[in-house]
């Protein structure tokens, strides 16, 4: 049986019940008030909820609730929505989870890359509670939380397992992870254990076994929990799903950056994610294999910056033993070098404003400088939403004279972390759920991977939901959604939290759309005039060289405020009514009857 939510709803209501009709033919009694869940101590029932992660690429953060109790799962930022027009990283609203925070029993991190791990600095503080994870994400998290002002012990604050596999008691959860094969070291999967039942919670996972830093997937743990009959669900990734093709292999990444470092003129410069310790090490092979050197490039800037980037992902793979301390140098050991014998990785691969490819190609680097007999590879595909960054970077080298291979056109550059329709076979054949519950990855792929656990995997239910509506789960009863919370995400700009529909970025939509009108008006007590209105704008008619625009709208203002009567001109309201129908008649005559600037008003009295 299949159950899908189609559309955002609100806790049901008596006016809903016709709508929603279940497959015994009657319909689910109205939630009103404190769900019945959070009062009964005999509850037997698991509960998963999203506040991110469902329907979109990034923000991961999961929810699992058991006895009245909390466990997060991920805590990651999002892709900011250029629209918004401001802000810096954006993540989930928790401010539901922060009524209930005495119950939440930690964090569980499944692997170290930003749409998991990189919220943390912002929402743990909220929390305190212990966050586990094994040694790579808890690296990362402790060097990003250096030098914040914050209470934050990371020998008591992090608790690290083992990354072949651990057992963490989180009453009333215990939760066993196991290795799965990612695009970073040592991502796991989680089987999160109750009184109810168990769960797999997949995390980011492909069967790219050919990574030869670290072992490949727990096939043996895998199969063993997937066929277990008290498997109450699978929450499983669904970035991918789609893809139809087998996956690419790191060692033939490896095979193609040889063939084309073999063939290449001048300097190689591969492009890919900084936290990507196998490229590296791929990146490495290739050079050496064809009598390169291999290096990254380093920041222009020696200074110590906040945050944790290529220069300190090399250190971590060299401390942990995925690299050794020659297979990659830094730029500035080896730039002396014929170019034939340079291979340079750096950051940029998504048009990132200050990643070093994008300051290369505007010429902000210093130190080094792109060249026409330069060969740049695109080692990464494109993250949904970065679509017109990476345009730029494509067709800027194109006019420098460089010779680019990406996804598009040259084939093995890049080998996904994320599981395509060949792995989802395997996968499926292995782990047979009781509830199939999609998660991380658009509606369409979603959609698939829950069809694929029914048809392949024997799942009798899949839920396709969304952020915020909790699913109650039960050994052998058929899944449903027993509460829904508002959810949605905050957007953290400079040190000030907001909210996606806060009225600031509200305004500055409309502002970069329309534009806006300023005007001073000079008014005695009474409501007259005592001068003429001062108007200015911001993408009106600053291009309105004869000015005639901006004197017109004076003329119309005075005209709008000296019709008024004595009473109306008393309330201030109606001077700013008349200012905005009167600027109105001027803007829309001469830019067309859509154009709706935005106005501000002020008044000096005299």
């Amino acid at each position: 049986m299949v159950k899908v939510r189609e559309k955002k709803v609100a806790p049901i209501t008596e006016q809903d019940d016709m709508d929603t009709i279940v497959s015994n033919g009657r319909a689910p009694k109205p939630i009103s008030g404190m769900p019945e869940h959070e009062n009964d101590n005999n509850d037997e029932k698991v509960y998963f909820m999203a506040l991110g992660g469902l329907e979109h690429i990034g923000q991961n953060m999961y929810l699992y609730k058991y006895k009245g109790k909390f466990l997060i799962v991920d805590c990651g930022m999002g892709f900011l929505e250029e629209e918004i027009g401001a802000g810096d990283v954006q993540y989930c609203d928790t401010t539901w989870l922060e009524k209930r925070k005495k119950d939440v029993v930690g964090f569980v991190i499944t692997h170290g890359h930003e749409d998991h791990i990189g919220a943390l600095k912002y929402i743990w503080p909220k929390f305190r509670k212990p966050i586990y994870c094994t040694r790579f994400p808890a690296e990362i998290i402790r060097q990003t939380f250096t030098g914040l002002e914050m209470d934050f012990n990371p020998t008591k604050d992090i608790v690290v397992f083992d990354h072949h596999g651990a057992t963490l008691d989180l009453a009333p959860f215990t939760v066993e992870t196991f290795h799965v094969t990612h695009s970073v070291p040592e991502a796991q999967m989680l089987i999160i254990k109750t009184g109810a039942g168990k769960i797999l919670h997949t995390g980011d996972w492909t069967f790219n076994d050919d990574i030869p830093i670290e072992e490949g997937t727990d096939f043996a743990r895998l199969r063993e929990i997937g066929s277990d009959p008290k498997l109450l669900a699978c929450m499983s990734d669904s970035t991918s799903v789609s893809r139809q093709e087998k996956q690419t292999t790191e060692t033939q990444v490896r095979d193609t950056l040889t063939e084309i470092m073999k063939n290449a003129p001048g300097r190689v410069i591969v492009t890919g994610y900084s936290r990507s310790i196998a490229r590296m090490k791929m990146f490495a092979e290739a050079a050496h294999a064809a009598g390169r050197m291999a290096a990254i490039k380093e920041r222009s800037n020696p200074n110590p910056v906040p945050y944790v980037g290529l220069p300190e992902f090399r250190e971590m793979g060299i401390s942990m033993g995925y690299l050794n301390p020659d297979d990659v140098y830094l730029h500035n050991e080896i730039k002396d070098l014929p170019a034939e014998k340079q291979a340079i990785f750096l950051t940029g691969s998504q048009g990132e404003q200050y990643a070093m490819l994008t300051r290369l190609c505007r010429g902000h680097v210093k130190e080094m400088k792109l060249m026409p007999t330069d060969t740049v590879v695109f080692s990464a595909i494109i993250i949904p939403g970065r679509e017109q960054d990476v345009s730029y970077l494509y067709n800027k080298l194109a006019r420098m004279g460089i010779k680019t291979h990406t996804i598009f056109d040259t084939d093995h550059v890049h080998a996904s972390g994320h599981a395509g329709r060949p792995e989802f076979e395997k996968f499926y054949d292995m782990v047979h759920p009781q509830v199939s519950v999609p998660m991380h990855g658009d509606y369409i792929n979603e959609m698939l991977n829950g069809k694929m656990a029914m048809e392949r995997g024997g799942a009798k239910f899949m839920m396709v939901v969304h952020n915020g509506e909790m699913i109650a789960l039960a050994d052998g009863a058929e899944p449903y959604v027993c509460e829904t919370i508002e959810t949605g995400f905050v957007v953290m700009e400079g040190e000030t939290e907001r909210s996606a529909n806060d009225p600031v970025y509200k305004n500055r939509k409309k502002m970069a759309v329309n534009g806006a009108v300023f005007v001073t008006l000079p008014v005695d007590k009474r409501g007259y005039l005592k001068g003429v209105p001062e108007v200015s704008s911001a993408g009106v008619f600053e291009s309105d060289d004869t000015g005639f625009m901006k004197r017109q709208i004076q003329i119309e203002i005075t005209r709008a405020i000296d019709n008024l009567s004595k009473a109306e001109r008393k309330n201030q309201d109606n001077l700013v009514h008349a200012v905005q129908s009167a600027t109105n008649r001027v803007i829309r005559a001469a830019l067309g009857a859509d154009k709706k600037p935005q106005y501000r008003v002020h008044f000096v009295q005299k």
